[in-house]
């Protein structure tokens, strides 16, 4: 495939990758397919170029006509070929991107902005010392947290082939001869074969043992060598001292930055997720990160060959040695790698006690296991200390400081595992277990308590030491499945650390009841101590809410403040979670549910709210942020998101989901993910540390007093348009069902988790996740636009309260708040970058697989109304063309719509053959079709890149 001239705002580096990776492809495809397929591809992707540069509608008729013309295989080589380009394309842009960061480091310009250089020195100049970034550190939480939803379409030997392209496209940019050009290349044109030659769809449904392992290869690829190295950049801008390379490291910085999974004890809506499931995602992290202590250690012990006739050595590190277990005289002299000989057997000994596997690759002597990580890091820090104290810092330096940190973060646990549950599941747990546990014979029905009769109870039962839970009792599977999971979660802490599991998640939280639920399963299944337990005892997980629909965050401050003044609760808090307590918000549902200027102002309120909640209380809120890649879920620019948030939600303090396809799109290399994880921790260090808090909370509450009536006017009319489309026009769901992929996506091996909760075609029943990548795939991404324009319109027009302002007072006002106010213009700005990747053309024709005509024009004409409204609308306010402050996105659009356009095409035809086949039954459906369909969601969805 000959890869298009791209636009002059392409950098030239990156239009060289391009094309370059374009013409392999095409090469490729020509020695694999034959010339007429090739001509086939070729044919198309130029009309479609044609199409986006000039607009000829002839042009678009061809596209049509080819797809049209396309039988046996060639959808699915259409398909393919199209797919891979834009994952090609994925891959050259993302090296341009590192590209132009090693550019400007080497020029020794300014610092870009979510860089941590320039938010050290940002807050330096603002008076805000290292030892202060440091005390700041030492409280903070900063964690990505990993989830398997199921919007990733890409397989992980097909990321593995993308991990090998990037590579060597990252060698090129090095001075070469001609033979290692050459050479080069053939291994980049070996590895696009590779790609070709790769199935790129799944024959099963991915299992959760299957999303454990993908995410686990992100650890090995990005998070084991990423977040240790952000660690030891960061430490170096807070010591200046350690410019001068003989002088001691500085220690490992406090483990603020930390990973997090729900993979493997997200039971919410999935079957699939046990017991079972728990223990086996904490044995694989185990491993793997065994694994890199081994590899590491021994790395460590042929590299440090400091020999004691040439150097001294600490008592302490002659101690260790000696202690070793290493008897051979050749490396009698050599007191540090008969240290890291032990230090290696006793880590072979831990993994074999805690993962029940020999995971040394090495013989080993005899060793006792390390009882916790804190002893593996004494050892390391005694052979630290004692090349330091013998000129050996610089071999400190090396590999060890990198170990010490990495020991720190991940522990023998790798990242944290958090539980998931909704609060019904919770319910019908304690209703069967109170009912079973009746002593008079008449069951207790708690089922049918009201909430203040509930709240009572359990904190009744919380207060008394015997079980409710009986051993001689044989539960239901719902109970049974449940109190395995918790007592699973209690096992995996007592063997891998409390830092293993330490948060369980309560959807739906909609009562102060949900919580206490929770408490009261916990000591049934010994995460809790029972009353009158001895101190030191087992103090449980943290019970997080999670607040998803619009009356849920509503609800949400009066629930958390009643949750903090329950004295046993206070007590928790005080004890077992440093004066902390986390409250995560989901943008999935709350989107769904009111739209996205209604899920976005109510999430803005809730937080302000709950901030005051908690200052009352002196209690130290996380916001756990349920972010997905889309818009509409929260998507976006993370380190915007951020610095949008009101004043003394993050204090320090974050967690957020990374869901979908976007992990792959930010971990997949390690020094994108790196730059993601840069961002992530520069924003929260800007949004904790580059005001003060009076400030900052004045100037908020400015912005409330002047715009709080606006949002609120706002907010209503983009609800009201929202819901009369989507939940009260007769038809809708039928509209939806037809003109989108959402029966076909649900039918790909994408995740573990069903595509909707409940059988039948209700909005109401549809997962938030599908629902918004459905709306993606057919280019009208819905989600992250649909009512704003009515919104603002209506409000140009009449105003808020009724007051007798001008409509050009009114506009100037949203002017203001797009300049003034981080948080509008951040919603402004998401919104920009999603109607930009809209298509209403494109769109229109996934219309036309509606059957009835007059739903269709009703329905279709209200959606693109409302796109043309907001569309004027954002114009108005920002005063400029859709991204006209931003070429290079732009740039990029652009040349990416080339090769998504012929993708949609092709997915509408055999959508609509598809279908056609279901309703005859004299036919037989072609059973190419299907997989055709798949390859092409797998195409959209990584030429848009944020979709899920």
């Amino acid at each position: 495939m000959n890869a298009t001239r791209a636009q002059s705002e392409l950098a030239e580096p990156l239009r060289n990758d391009i094309r370059l990776l374009g013409r392999y492809l095409g090469d490729v495809i020509q020695a694999c397919e034959g010339k007429r397929v090739f001509d086939t591809i070729e044919t198309l992707r130029r009309s479609a170029v044609r199409f986006r540069r000039e607009g000829r509608e002839a042009d678009g008729q061809l596209m049509q006509q080819l797809v049209k013309q396309l039988r046996s295989d060639d959808p699915n080589l259409v398909a393919r070929a199209f797919s891979y380009f834009l994952h090609l394309f994925n891959i050259a842009e993302d090296r341009d991107q590192n590209r132009r960061q090693r550019a400007r480091a080497l020029a020794d310009a300014a610092p870009a902005p979510g860089t941590l250089r320039q938010a050290v020195q940002l807050l330096h100049a603002q008076g805000v010392s290292a030892q202060r970034i440091r005390r700041l550190i030492g409280e903070a939480c900063v964690m990505p947290v990993l989830t398997a939803h199921p919007t990733e379409v890409q397989r992980k030997s097909t990321l593995d082939a993308h991990r090998e392209i990037a590579t060597l496209i990252a060698q090129r940019d090095q001075p070469l001869t001609s033979d290692e050009s050459a050479e080069l290349d053939s291994a980049l044109l070996g590895r696009v074969d590779t790609l070709w030659q790769t199935r790129m769809l799944r024959n099963t449904r991915l299992t959760v043992a299957d999303e454990i392992e993908n995410a686990l290869s992100y650890y090995r690829s990005t998070f084991l060598s990423a977040i240790p190295r952000l660690y030891g950049d960061l430490s170096k801008l807070l010591s200046p001292e350690a410019a001068n390379p003989f002088a001691a490291p500085p220690p490992p910085l406090e483990p603020f930055l930390r990973m997090g999974s729900w993979i493997g004890g997200d039971r919410d809506g999935n079957p699939n997720v046990d017991a079972g499931t728990l223990e086996l995602a904490l044995l694989r992290q185990a491993t793997v990160v065994f694994e890199h202590y081994l590899n590491e250690v021994h790395a460590l012990g042929a590299e440090i060959s400091v020999t004691t006739l040439l150097s001294d050595a600490s008592e302490a590190l002659r101690q260790l040695a000696d202690a070793g277990g290493d008897t051979s005289p050749h490396r009698r002299d050599e007191p540090y790698r008969r240290a890291l000989i032990g230090v290696y057997a006793r880590l072979a000994a831990t993994a074999r006690a805690l993962t029940g596997r020999e995971l040394a690759l090495r013989s080993t002597v005899p060793a006792e296991p390390y009882p916790h990580p804190q002893a593996l890091a004494q050892d390391l820090a005694v052979i630290a200390e004692s090349l330091t104290r013998h000129h050996g810092a610089p071999i400190a330096r090396l590999r060890l400081a990198g170990l010490q940190q990495a020991v720190e973060v991940f522990g023998f646990h790798l990242a944290t595992l958090d539980l998931r549950q909704s609060s019904d599941v919770h319910e019908r747990v304690l209703t069967e277990l109170f009912a079973r546990a009746s002593q008079d014979g008449r069951p207790l029905r708690y089922d049918l308590m009201d909430e203040a009769a509930r709240v009572q109870l359990l904190r009744a039962e919380l207060a008394t030491a015997r079980p409710l839970a009986s051993p001689w009792i044989v539960y239901s599977e719902d109970t049974t499945r449940e109190l395995a999971v918790l007592r699973a979660a209690a096992a995996a802490r007592a063997r891998y650390g409390r830092a293993a599991v330490r948060q369980t998640i309560v959807s739906h939280t909609e009562t102060l009841s949900d919580l206490l639920e929770v408490l009261v399963l916990q000591k049934e299944t010994g995460l809790i101590a029972p009353a009158g337990a001895a101190p030191g005892a087992e103090d449980g997980l943290m019970v997080v809410p999670l607040f998803e629909t619009i009356p849920d965050l509503e609800r949400g401050p009066s629930i958390m403040a009643a949750w903090l003044d329950l004295p046993e609760v206070r007590e928790r808090v005080r004890l077992a979670q440093g004066e902390s307590q986390e409250v995560m918000l989901g943008y999935s549902d709350s989107n769904k549910d009111g739209g996205y200027l209604t899920s976005n102002w109510s999430l803005y309120r809730a937080e302000r709210e709950l901030v005051e909640v908690f200052r009352a209380r002196h209690v130290k809120l996380r916001l756990f942020h349920g972010r997905g890649g889309s818009v509409g879920r929260g998507g976006g620019s993370s380190f915007d998101a951020i610095l949008a948030q009101p004043p003394g939600t993050v204090a320090g303090q974050l967690r957020l989901t990374e869901q979908g396809e976007v992990i792959q799109t930010k971990y997949k290399d390690a020094e994108i993910g790196r730059w993601h994880l840069e961002l992530l921790v520069s924003a929260v260090l800007e949004a904790t540390l580059a005001q003060q808090p009076a400030a900052a909370r004045q100037a908020e509450d400015a912005h409330m007093a002047h715009h709080g009536l606006a949002m609120d006017a706002l907010s209503a009319g983009a609800r009201r348009s929202y819901r009369q489309l989507v939940y009260d026009t007769p038809g809708f769901a039928d509209y939806f069902f037809a003109a989108t992929p959402i029966n076909e996506i649900a039918g790909l091996n994408i995740g573990s988790r069903p595509a909707s909760r409940k059988q039948g075609q209700k909005i109401e029943d549809l997962r938030a996740i599908p629902w918004g990548f459905s709306w993606a795939q057919c280019r009208l991404m819905l989600t992250g636009w649909y009512g704003m324009g009515s919104a603002l319109q209506a409000y140009l027009e009449d105003g808020a309260d009724g007051a007798p302002r001008a409509k050009r007072s009114r506009l100037s006002q949203l002017r203001e708040m797009a300049r003034d106010w981080p948080a509008f213009r951040t919603l402004l700005s998401n919104m920009e970058m999603v109607l930009a990747k809209s298509d209403l053309a494109i769109a229109q024709r996934y219309a036309m697989l509606v059957p009835q005509r007059g739903l269709r024009e009703r329905i279709f004409g209200a959606i693109s109304d409302e796109h043309a409204r907001t569309l004027a609308m954002l114009k108005l306010i920002n005063q400029r063309e859709l991204l006209a402050d931003n070429p290079a996105l732009a740039a990029s659009l652009r040349e990416r719509f080339a090769y998504i356009d012929p993708l949609n095409y092709l997915q509408i035809d055999l959508l609509r053959r598809h279908r056609a086949s279901q309703k005859r039954s004299d036919t037989t459906p072609d059973p190419r079709i299907t997989p055709a369909i798949h390859l092409t969601i797998n195409g959209i969805a990584a030429g848009l890149r944020n979709s899920g």
